[in-house]
C-alpha cells in the first residue's frame, strides 16, 4: 500500500487538468466582465451620439425657435429609435434657457433681458438616459439600481445665439 501511495505521489499525469479547473472560473469571470464593460461602453457612445445628433438637428431647424424643448424631445426620440433603442417616459430631458450678461440663471428662452445692454445668449441642451442590463446584473456595478441595471446617460449642449 505504501508503495502505491509513493507511485501516485510522483505521478504528474492529470496535474494540468487540476490547474485548469482552478484557473478556468477566474478566467471566465474576467471574460464576462470585459464583455459587459465593452457592451456598456458601446451603449454609452451610441447614446452620446444620439444626444449630439439631436442638438445638430434642432440647431438646423430655424422654425422651432419658440418650441425648442418639444423639438428636442422629438429629435431625441428619433435619434434613439435610429440607434435601436426604445425611449421610455423620462429618458429624455430637454432644456432651453436664456442668459443675460453675467446673470447665468435659467430664464425663459423666448424672453428678453431686463437690461437692454446685456449680452444675450440662448442655449439648448438634451440629456438622454437609458437602462443597461448586464449579462449578470449585480448591485455592485457603479450606478446600478436595486435590480442590477445601470443607468447610462448622454448629454449635449449648444449655444444658439
Amino acid at each position: 500500500m505504501l508503495r502505491l501511495l509513493t507511485i501516485l505521489g510522483r505521478d504528474q499525469r492529470g496535474a494540468s487538468i487540476i490547474e485548469l479547473a482552478l484557473a478556468a472560473p477566474v478566467l471566465a469571470s474576467i471574460v464576462v466582465v470585459m464583455a459587459d464593460l465593452a457592451s456598456a461602453y458601446s451603449m454609452t457612445l451610441q447614446i452620446e451620439q444620439a444626444a449630439q445628433r439631436t442638438i445638430e438637428q434642432v440647431q438646423n431647424q430655424k422654425a422651432v425657435a419658440t418650441a425648442y424643448n418639444s423639438a428636442i424631445t422629438t429629435e431625441a426620440t428619433n435619434a434613439m429609435s435610429d440607434a435601436g433603442y426604445t425611449v421610455a417616459n423620462g429618458d429624455i430631458t430637454p432644456d432651453s434657457w436664456l442668459e443675460c450678461g453675467s446673470d447665468t440663471t435659467h430664464q425663459s428662452f423666448t424672453g428678453s433681458c431686463a437690461n437692454p445692454g446685456d449680452v444675450v445668449a440662448r442655449y439648448v441642451s438634451v440629456r438622454i438616459t437609458h437602462k443597461y442590463t448586464p449579462f449578470f446584473p449585480n448591485r455592485a456595478w457603479p450606478n446600478a439600481d436595486s435590480n442590477g441595471n445601470i443607468t447610462i446617460a448622454g448629454y449635449a449642449e449648444v449655444r444658439i445665439q
